[in-house]
């Protein structure tokens, strides 16, 4: 499964989705992590240019273009509850802590 998580520089959950700087996409398989990608998106910088719905496609996008099927937050927005559930991503959230371990966590309970 290809699972998506906001990452801190230190490896921990970006509690910010929607404003995170840094995404990793990342491949489970077997409940081992077979590959880890990580991404400069920038939007603590790109959130407020433009509308939310304009981000809101700039993370859809995003997240279409890396085949991403689960999403593991700490939190996210009404919004995007509502567009992860259209795209049907899987959402995960309270996620904390070393973000590979959270990501681990979250698709083991699913």
């Amino acid at each position: 499964m290809i699972a998506c998580v906001p990452v801190l520089p230190d490896g921990t959950v970006d509690p910010r989705w929607g404003r995170a700087d840094r995404l990793a996409v990342v491949d489970v398989e077997g409940g081992e992590v077979r590959s880890w990608e990580e991404h400069q998106v920038d939007w603590s910088i790109r959130h407020d240019e433009g509308s939310s719905a304009r981000h809101h496609a700039r993370v859809a996008r995003f997240l279409l273009d890396h085949d991403v099927q689960a999403v593991v937050a700490h939190h996210v927005g009404d919004g995007m509850v509502r567009q992860l559930g259209i795209m049907k991503i899987a959402l995960h959230l309270d996620a904390d802590g070393d973000a590979r371990a959270a990501v681990l966590a979250a698709l083991s309970a699913s």
